[in-house]
Order: C-alpha cells, then structure tokens, then sequence
C-alpha cells in the first residue's frame, strides 16, 4: 500500500471508528540504517536515512477525560485516561504512544482526552523501525493538537524514553533523528555525541534495496539491552587503562582496542570491536561519498555486515546468505543487516539501472535456500516526519 492509499485508508478508518474526521493527522516515515549499526548510544557516529513508507496517526479532540487509541491494522481499540497514560501489559503496540503521551504531558498540560488511530505501511519485524515511526507521527499529532510548541531533538528523546520505559529497550536516538530529519535523496548524518545532524547526498544514480526475511526480531526479549551492557562495561575497561579520557567507545580506536583489550571479558571485547570499527567505517563513508567512491562506501557495508556476524553476533543465517549472495551479484556495491539485527531486512545499494535485476538475484538466492523468496522492495531516501492535516499555510 503506497502512503497516498494509506492516508485515505487511515482517514476512512477513522470515521468508521469514530463517526468523524480527524482534526490532526501526522506522518512519519521508517528509516533504513546504511552505516553505524549500535553506535548510536555509544556516543558514536551514523548515516542513515528516512524511507518512502510510514506511519499516519489521526486524532480528535473530545470533551471527555478518557482517550480512545485504536490500531488501524488490527481494529483494536484500547481505553486510558488522558491523565494516567501507564504502560500496558497486553496490547503492547499502545505502550508506544503512551509514553509518548507521557512526554509530552511532561512538557505542557493535556487536560482534554481524544480519539485517535494509526495505520502504516512499514512492515513489522522488517528492521525499518515502525516503533519510531509510530512514536514521531504520535508526537507530532499531539503536539499540534494541544498548542504543545516542541523542537524536533527533544521529540526525538521523548520518543526514545517512550521506548525505554514503556517498550523495555534501552535504544539510543538513531530510530527518531533518522525519521524527524530525513531528506529526499539524502543520508542523515548523525553525531550522537553532539547531537549534530547534518545530510550527504547519495545520489540519484544509486537505489537501496531492502530484503526483508520476515525473521521476526524482537528486541525487548533482551538481545538488545545485554549488547548495551556489553559495550558499557567496555567503555569502563577502557577508562582505567588508556592514558585519556573514554566516556564511551566512541573515545577508543582499534589500534587502543588491540593493545588495551587483555583483561576485558571476551564477549564485551567482541562487542567493542564492532562498535569501535563501525564509527571508524561512518567517518571513511562519509569521505567515500564526497568523493563519489560508491565501490568504495559499499565495501564499508560488507566490512559492516563482517563486524555484525563475527563480533556483535546480532545477524541471523537468513541475513548472513542474504549478503553473502549480494557479493555476487552485478550491480550490487554493498550490503548489511539494517537495524537492531537478531532478524529483519538486509539492506542493498545498487546501480539504479541494476536494481530491478539484482532484486530478483536476491529473492531468488534466498528462496533456494529457505524455501520462499524475501521480499524485496527499492526505496527512496525521502523527507522525514510532519504534519499533513491540516495542510501548512
């Protein structure tokens, strides 16, 4: 379903759940993950960007204190009052717009309830980060729906506390600044340290094919929050050993990782590896793509995936035959598992004129393996998150 059928969608919708129409409707795209998997919350560095499908999230004020949330995939409705946005032990998909709700109450007062629903079009478990995509669109309606006046990184960190107290994963803020600043064409360069973001054009010659398993990663079974342990009991190791201040891995090199990694546990050195590589990879992609080394930024990729598989072990086997296929294939530069890993999609950059063709190479591949084809789909850097209804002025 394209975004232009899934915002009618979410609109019929609505007043099929509600008998009117929405006051606010919000979007906000998925993001894929090019370069610097984990580095976020290890103060490191990330090129990423917004994707051409997303999340709408349509509300209306009532004059009542109670709020109606309804899922537009499911037709699932759950009740709370505007005042008492808790988290939920069942309909956990609420969980993320509540802790929104509960940011944003943190911010300005919301004394009235409302009626809302969401719809998207970003498949579940993909890696594409529905979760923040869902969490930015919630924001966003709110915001504008209350008279709530909020800049774009303090949205972002109201999404990522929504994530770690209400969803249970400790994530960094990569998810939310990839789908708030996202630009057509562009990569979103971020510093997680300074919370710099800039954008680097990818170019219009090249195309990003995402292979989607259709493993289902579930982050909050606790992968996610032991590897963010791993990396901080690194961080400590490396604090009292090298002659300079670490706050995080960010602060280590590889050539301090090989001399200084005696007597860190083996697993969190592995850990560290991965982390401290990724950044170096980011900073040398950057420079590959003012010089329009695309061979060259798509090596990063594979080296990415490399680290992924050896040394933060978050792949799967569905991922790893993905990639190793993806080396050859013509016209495919580079590929990488995308996201928080432990399943999902495989990101590919190819020639624009080569993607149809290495698609097909790919679900093909993976089908003589597993049985079935991954999906594959082409998408398009694309602008990041706002406020479609009503329309700006």
């Amino acid at each position: 379903m394209h975004n232009h059928d899934t915002y009618d969608a979410t609109l019929a919708a609505f007043r099929r759940c509600y008998g009117r129409a929405p006051e606010v409707v919000a979007y906000a795209p998925g993001r894929v993950e090019v370069l610097g998997n984990h580095t976020d919350y290890n103060e490191g560095y990330v090129l990423s960007a917004a994707i051409d499908s997303g999340t709408f999230f349509a509300v209306a004020r009532t004059d009542a204190p109670d709020c109606r949330l309804t899922a537009g995939d499911l037709m699932r409705e759950v009740r709370f009052p505007v005042d008492r946005p808790e988290p939920r032990r069942d309909d956990g998909w609420a969980n993320y717009c509540l802790g929104v709700l509960a940011g944003l109450r943190r911010h300005d007062a919301v004394r009235s309830g409302f009626d809302a629903l969401f719809l998207g079009n970003i498949p579940l478990g993909s890696g594409l980060s529905s979760s923040a995509a869902l969490e930015v669109s919630t924001g966003l309606a709110l915001a504008r729906l209350y008279e709530i006046e909020i800049d774009a990184l303090s949205l972002a960190r109201i999404g990522q506390r929504a994530e770690h107290l209400y969803a249970g994963v400790k994530c960094g803020l990569l998810d939310q600044i990839s789908v708030l600043f996202g630009r057509q064409d562009m990569l979103v360069h971020t510093d997680f340290r300074t919370l710099d973001v800039r954008t680097v054009p990818l170019g219009r010659e090249i195309a990003l094919l995402i292979c989607n398993t259709h493993v289902k990663h579930a982050l909050v079974d606790g992968e996610y929050n032991r590897r963010r342990a791993d990396c901080e009991l690194a961080a400590a190791h490396f604090s009292r050993v090298l002659p300079h201040p670490v706050t995080a891995l960010r602060d280590v090199t590889w050539t301090e990782w090989e001399q200084q990694r005696q007597g860190l546990d083996e697993r969190a050195a592995r850990r560290a590896a991965h982390i401290i590589g990724e950044n170096e990879r980011v900073l040398e992609g950057v420079h590959c793509l003012a010089a329009r080394d695309l061979a060259g930024f798509g090596q990063l990729m594979f080296a990415s995936h490399d680290s992924s598989r050896n040394y933060f072990e978050n792949s799967t086997p569905e991922l790893d035959h993905l990639v190793d296929a993806a080396r050859g294939i013509p016209g495919v530069l580079g590929a990488r598992l995308t996201g928080g890993g432990f399943g999902g999609s495989v990101a590919a950059l190819t020639r624009l004129d080569a993607a149809a063709a290495a698609g097909q190479a790919l679900a093909a591949a993976y089908a003589a393996r597993f049985g079935d084809p991954c999906e594959v789909r082409t998408i398009c850097p694309s602008d990041g998150a706002r406020i479609v209804m009503p329309a700006r002025q």
